[in-house]
């Protein structure tokens, strides 16, 4: 099925008609549908692109239900259809990890040190965890990530 957009539409020769497709697609998918699509996307011929439709919609999704129970059922669904994509992989994982932080469940310091600077950057923005941030001041790879982590630490104390 490489090359097609969607089993509801016509091919698309167009990598960006597919990538529009699919993210319109994505966004509008049943939870019960959700990871088969996900599967028929990451199969598309142009694999960087398929990889980066799937991405975005990791992220929409896991942002939706970053509070919400149904978010470990999704994350080990979505798992096992990304699990030999290892750039998508690690984004659930460092979505689970935001999720544990916001939740306050355990996580480790070396958690938020060895993770990506995408991730340093979205902690920094949404976590109220006085512990995260704390470490994110002190810890962060960039400059900017200590910024906004100390940023957003003065805004929980206003």
């Amino acid at each position: 099925m490489s090359g097609r957009n969607n089993t509801a539409g016509p091919p698309a020769d167009d990598e960006h008609q597919r990538f529009a497709r699919y993210l319109q697609d994505l966004a509008q998918v049943h939870q019960e549908n959700e990871a088969d699509l996900v599967s028929l996307i990451l199969r598309d011929s142009d694999a960087t692109m398929a990889q980066s439709a799937v991405a975005r919609h990791l992220d929409h999704r896991a942002a939706r239900l970053l509070a919400d129970a149904r978010f470990p059922g999704w994350a080990y669904t979505v798992a096992t259809v990304i699990a030999e994509w290892e750039f998508l992989t690690r984004r659930l994982r460092e979505w689970t990890l935001l999720r544990s932080i916001t939740m306050g469940d355990p996580w480790t310091a070396e958690d938020l040190t060895t993770a990506s600077d995408w991730f340093q950057r979205k902690a920094a923005e949404t976590l109220t965890s006085p512990a995260a941030l704390t470490l994110l001041i002190s810890a962060a790879r960039t400059r900017r990530v200590r910024a906004a982590a100390s940023r957003r630490m003065a805004q929980r104390h206003q």
